[in-house]
């Protein structure tokens, strides 16, 4: 049990900080919560909660609310363990 709680905390990772804007691109996010983009697009299947606003030519914008969530699920998935 204790190897176990070792390599959680070993995949914790310091995120950086979220700037102070209303709109991030798929790219942005993907940098600041440490994710490639297909992984983003996928959560967006996944989980209803997840929807970023979809602008000219399908491009995706996420609010600092859909930043802080996938910063969430990410921590359940790979830190928690949680499947």
């Amino acid at each position: 049990m204790q190897d176990l709680t070792s390599k959680r905390n070993k995949t914790k990772i310091e995120l950086v900080p979220i700037p102070d804007k209303f709109f991030f691109s798929i790219g942005e996010v993907s940098q600041l919560c440490d994710l490639k983009p297909h992984v983003l697009r996928y959560w967006e299947q996944e989980f209803p909660q997840l929807s970023p606003s979809k602008r000219r030519g399908n491009r995706r914008y996420y609010q600092r609310d859909d930043v802080l969530m996938i910063r969430e699920i990410r921590s359940l998935l790979y830190e928690q363990g949680y499947t």
